[in-house]
């Protein structure tokens, strides 16, 4: 008997001696009636220590009679063995070194658990943060929709009218479940945070525990899984009315339509007054731009300057692009820039820390706020990836028109006074400039010049803009 079994399978995991009074548990593992009692006691849970099943009850434990018989028959075959030392009692005066080692192995993964806690804290703590952000700016959305829905009800008969209370409920509704689901992620958050900082304290605290098996006994508790979320992933986006708005008006589309249009043509006007009289900037065009001398047009060349350029960090050396000279760090900014017929172009704005050198990928997380055409076909934002803008004709004047307070870049069709392509939510930390890409010649199909248009007469120019 003593050739097939190992003294390890009559030890209790728990205090890592031969069992003592042992009982099964309903998982099938064994331990000494006295060490899994007290473990229950100090988790104030009932799981099995090893492979963590819970129990919904704590489980009634009766002692093994027939473990307990073989044990003792194990350890009184062992005693008869040659050479064998009796084991140390249960509670040792002085801990060995392979109790050391234990000691010291535990203390290392408190302290890894106790970094793994504070990460987990920090990330529930930056989402905090990101949901209050994001709640704000649904409830700035939800009273500029529902300012405008009230100005369009005003404009439209009587069957307009009966929707918008509709409307409103609506939007009032989808708010309430945004912030209540709000509530409940920041009630979630804080109820994980108390519970790794009460984890975290407890790990403290066992630092300076120095009975191994009292620390082995607690941290078994301490690090048992917690049931939480991966933050990491949780998504948490602001509510758009836009198509609330929409959708309740689908029964009047041809009525919305034309309000949208006489909104559209509206809001265009009253842009004009933000009007800023932009420039091109020399330093920043790459090597194959050419320039009006007014610094009011740019087209492509087809040969590179034979006088190289200053070498300028605000230059571009790969990109076909510049820059305005102005740049923008508050207010309201509007300039209108004529394409033409042309097949390839960028336009939007861009921060003042971009990357000019080598190939650029124009999107928002590169700093670039733009939309472009490519071989003649539909405009496309550059949001990364692109999204196709379906408009009933191509624009050959395009408005833009930038909010830094409100974080926002829009783009007009100026001649039909119509809307193409707004970005919402953002935030500015940095000056923007106004960009400009005329794109290859394309074999001579796309020789055009992006023109910035002249201020129209009678319109105050905004000159805080340096």
């Amino acid at each position: 008997m003593a050739s097939t079994l190992s003294e390890e399978q009559f030890q209790c995991s728990i205090c890592l001696y031969s069992f003592k009074n042992p009982v099964s548990i309903p998982c099938g593992h064994n331990f000494c009636l006295e060490c899994i009692k007290r473990y229950w006691d100090v988790a104030h849970k009932s799981d099995c220590p090893l492979c963590k099943e819970s129990f919904r009850s704590r489980p009634e434990l009766r002692v093994n009679w027939a473990l307990k018989e073989i044990t003792e028959r194990f350890q009184s075959l062992l005693k008869e063995m040659p050479g064998f030392k009796p084991k140390r009692p249960i509670i040792p005066q002085q801990p060995s070194t392979s109790g050391e080692e234990k000691d010291i192995k535990i203390k290392t993964r408190i302290k890894k658990t106790q970094e793994q806690y504070q990460q987990m804290i920090q990330i529930r703590i930056r989402k905090t943060e990101e949901i209050k952000q994001s709640m704000e700016l649904s409830k700035r959305n939800k009273e500029r929709e529902i300012q405008a829905s009230v100005q369009a009800a005003t404009m439209m008969v009587s069957a307009i009218e009966r929707n918008q209370a509709l409307l409103i409920e609506e939007i009032e509704r989808k708010q309430e479940v945004a912030e209540k689901r709000a509530e409940e992620l920041l009630k979630e958050i804080s109820q994980e945070i108390n519970e790794l900082q009460k984890r975290r304290s407890e790990l403290h605290l066992l630092e300076h525990i120095e009975n191994p098996v009292q620390l082995q006994q607690n941290f078994l508790h301490l690090d048992a899984p917690m049931s939480v979320k991966h933050w990491a992933d949780v998504r948490v986006q602001s509510e758009s009315y836009a198509r609330t708005v929409r959708r309740n008006f689908s029964k009047l589309v041809d009525i919305c339509q034309e309000l949208e249009r006489k909104l559209c043509a509206e809001e265009v006007n009253k842009m004009n007054k933000y009007a800023v009289d932009v420039t091109l900037d020399p330093a920043t065009a790459a090597g194959w731009v050419v320039l009006s001398p007014d610094n009011k047009k740019v087209s492509m060349s087809y040969q590179q300057w034979t006088t190289p350029l200053p070498d300028d960090p605000r230059r571009f050396n790969s990109c076909v692009a510049v820059l305005g000279k102005q740049s923008f760090t508050s207010g309201k900014r509007y300039w209108v820039v004529q394409v033409g017929d042309k097949r390839d172009w960028d336009l939007g704005v861009a921060r003042e820390s971009i990357n000019r050198k080598g190939a650029i990928t124009v999107c928002p997380d590169n700093g670039y706020w733009a939309i472009c055409r490519r071989n003649g076909g539909s405009l496309c934002a550059c949001a990364g990836p692109a999204v196709t803008l379906h408009l009933k004709e191509i624009p050959q004047k395009i408005g833009i028109f930038l909010d830094y307070k409100e974080g926002s870049v829009s783009f007009y069709n100026t001649e039909a006074k119509t809307h193409i392509y707004t970005y919402s939510g953002l935030t500015f930390t940095e000056p923007l400039y106004p960009y400009f890409n005329p794109c290859i010649n394309d074999n001579g199909k796309n020789t055009g010049q992006l023109v910035i248009c002249p201020i129209e007469a009678g319109i105050t120019v905004d000159t805080s803009a340096r």
